[in-house]
């Protein structure tokens, strides 16, 4: 088996990062490509023996899985490069933000087994909230993309047109909830614990409240209930944080990322 990465920055060294540790491709079976050798240097020094290349063309050549981890004003670039090199039977993942099938289409000019893969970036802890969108690809093609992500956090299949609310929900959602433990961990120092105590003090707060989250049979609302004692301090708290526009705040920045 083998798996090409093209252009392995943050996102794409992440995918061969999981894919690694969870023994899901071995090293030497992930290609990884780079505009600049320095990038590949750097890929090299962290991911020991995986192949590198500055040569997408010649990175595809044989590969199972071919993965557009580029910005997506470079994918066009990258099509015109790799299009005529593309094995037939290969599949196409892109994860490139906003980039249609439809515009894939029109850039590779055949008809290819494409998926549009939307992980974010706790890929690299294996704690990825990943959407799967599948384009002129059998179901055992499909359950073969899913096997690679699935591995590394949670997967969802949707349909294309879902793509766009799920980047904002997860992708864009992993720095909203990165926010609110920045702000958290803030008042914890401006309340009188040093910096990295309050670090502490949120981010287990955080993993705590999903803990719960996620052994209960309730929904959010009554678990927020449950430590509610009404007329005390957690219902003072949340009082004001409405009153500042808390929950508008974080829909508002969901729907800027449509």
């Amino acid at each position: 088996m083998k798996i090409s990465i093209l252009g392995a920055g943050n996102m794409g060294a992440a995918i061969a990062r999981g894919l690694i540790e969870k023994q899901i491709f071995k090293a030497d079976e992930i290609v990884c490509t780079a505009k600049h050798a320095e990038s590949l240097e750097k890929i090299s020094a962290t991911l020991g023996g995986v192949q590198t290349t500055l040569d997408n063309a010649a990175a595809v050549a044989g590969a199972d899985f071919i993965v557009l981890a580029v910005k997506p004003w470079l994918v066009e670039e990258i099509a015109t490069e790799i299009r005529e090199h593309v094995p037939a039977a290969g599949t196409l993942i892109s994860v490139a933000a906003g980039i249609s099938f439809e515009k894939l289409d029109a850039l590779f000019g055949q008809r290819l087994a494409m998926f549009r893969v939307i992980p974010n970036t706790a890929i690299m802890h294996a704690q990825s909230m990943t959407f799967i969108a599948a384009h002129n690809a059998s179901a055992a093609q499909q359950r073969a993309v899913v096997s690679l992500f699935a591995p590394l956090g949670k997967t969802l299949v949707v349909d294309e047109a879902q793509m766009s609310a799920g980047t904002a929900l997860a992708s864009c959602g992993i720095a909203f909830a990165m926010r609110y433990a920045e702000a958290s961990i803030n008042g914890g120092n401006a309340l009188g614990f040093g910096a990295a105590t309050a670090r502490e003090i949120v981010l287990q707060t955080m993993k705590g409240a999903v803990a719960v989250l996620e052994n209960s049979t309730a929904g959010v609302p009554e678990e927020i209930r449950r430590v509610t004692t009404p007329g005390g301090i957690t219902e003072r708290g949340l009082n004001a944080m409405t009153a500042g526009g808390f929950e508008n705040a974080v829909v508002s920045g969901l729907n800027a990322c449509m």
